[in-house]
């Protein structure tokens, strides 16, 4: 049996990350030590794992909830992993296009405000107070940041 802290290291996720997870229920509750320390199994530091792994691929909590649901039963078919994957995947490329977009208008701003000498004339400025002057649309950049 693991203690939480024990546990943190194994896996590599943080000690307020674990809470976490056990509180919304991607893991299951621990067993508790006569001193009332939480100690967990080596199922439990498996499960942490392919949580932190998903995680690491960006996979949103909720995807991850399915995820665990089927792998608790294993007979099922591959098929709505892979939807969940697919999904993933569809969410990334369109990551990728705002950040290329972004990358884009960025380089362009830059380009511009090479000539500038002063924060007067400075373009980073002007389109920073301006989105009319963007070319793309990157709102939504900022709210995958929230």
């Amino acid at each position: 049996m693991l203690t939480i802290g024990r546990l943190s290291e194994a896996s590599g996720v943080k000690v307020p990350t674990i809470r976490y997870y056990e509180q919304i229920g991607l893991l299951p509750e621990a067993e508790r030590s006569s001193g009332n320390q939480r100690l967990y199994g080596q199922a439990t530091l498996d499960r942490l794992r392919f949580v932190r792994h998903a995680r690491d691929l960006g996979f949103p909590l909720e995807a991850i909830r399915e995820l665990l649901s089927l792998s608790d039963d294993p007979d099922q078919p591959c098929a709505a992993a892979d939807g969940i994957a697919e999904r993933q995947l569809t969410a990334v490329r369109a990551r990728i296009a705002r950040l290329t977009a972004l990358q884009g208008e960025l380089e362009r701003m830059l380009h511009h405000s090479a000539q500038c000498h002063t924060i007067a004339d400075c373009r980073v400025i002007e389109v920073l107070g301006n989105h009319q002057l963007c070319v793309h649309d990157h709102g939504s950049a900022a709210e995958e940041r929230v």
